[in-house]
């Protein structure tokens, strides 16, 4: 007579050593990339976008006080695009009735965001020197102290507030007053009479 085994479930309830289950390998909180590893990885964040504008008049900003980290330069300003241009210094004689001077500054808020901020120079007979000397000076103040800069029609004139808790100085980017330009005007900048803003200028476009 052949002996059958009745083979029966065995009950692991009960088991004082219970296997451990495998981890979910999609777990969400194990998962997620932890913020501490970008700056441990030696992971360096590059600067490829730079606006050239004046400060919003809701955020603090802090311009770099070094004198190597702004210029002045012959300019053409597209008033209707809200623009402004650079000038190849050959070319300056040929333009001399539309230029503009102006004084570029390295600035950046308080969210890390770096940003050329052109003032203009003042003319002789400039109307609007009382906004141009208010707004020269609000950068200058940046230079030492988190401010923002509101205009007041009434007045005529910028108004600048300064922060009045205490905000960390800025980390201020690596790369040259030079090389922050190229990024800021790459697309902006005037090198002959055939560009197509003095084309425009001259009805030739």
């Amino acid at each position: 007579m052949t002996n059958k085994t009745n083979l029966k479930a065995v009950d692991h309830s009960n088991d004082p050593n219970p296997k451990p289950e495998a981890p979910d390998p999609f777990d969400l909180e194990s998962l997620r990339l932890n913020a501490s590893f970008i700056e441990t990885a030696g992971v360096k964040k590059l600067l490829t976008t730079i606006p050239a504008r004046k400060p919003n008049p809701q955020e603090f900003v802090r311009v770099h006080s070094s004198s190597k980290y702004r210029a002045d330069f012959p300019m053409i300003d597209l008033k209707d695009e809200g623009e402004d241009y650079l000038v190849r210094p050959e070319i300056v004689p040929e333009l001399a009735g539309e230029l503009v001077s102006k004084t570029i500054f390295t600035a950046i808020s308080r969210q890390g965001v770096v940003f050329l901020w052109p003032v203009r120079l003042p003319a002789p007979d400039d109307r609007k020197s009382e906004w141009l000397r208010s707004q020269r000076e609000a950068a200058e103040t940046a230079m030492t102290r988190w401010m923002r800069m509101k205009s007041n029609r009434s007045l005529g004139a910028y108004e600048t507030f300064v922060a009045k808790s205490v905000i960390p100085e800025p980390e201020w980017p690596e790369l040259p007053f030079q090389e922050l330009l190229r990024i800021g005007y790459r697309d902006r900048m005037i090198t002959s009479l055939e560009h197509p803003v003095v084309k425009r200028l001259r009805g030739l476009a």
